[in-house]
């Protein structure tokens, strides 16, 4: 079972590559509260087909950079399906 994430497109100023962010919870281990965090990763994306404000899943493969590391396995919600 490959590493899965669900998260939003950032950024795709670049040729075939996108940056996703993905949010998750996390619970302070004093204070007792739920603390929302953030990492964003290098997706690649063959088709150039993901743009600003897309909702993708991500998929981990073999290294295909220095820094990316994952794939774009489906568009989850695109942005024309927000505006229309």
């Amino acid at each position: 079972m490959r590493q899965n994430f669900i998260g939003m497109v950032v950024s795709n100023a670049m040729q075939k590559t996108i940056k996703v962010k993905v949010t998750s919870q996390k619970l302070h281990p004093i204070v007792l509260k739920t603390m929302k965090t953030h990492k964003n990763y290098l997706v690649h994306d063959e088709n150039e087909a993901c743009k600003l404000g897309d909702v993708v899943r991500i998929e981990a493969c073999r290294p295909l950079s220095r820094h990316k590391h994952f794939s774009v396995a489906e568009v989850i919600r695109s942005t024309k399906d927000v505006t229309a």
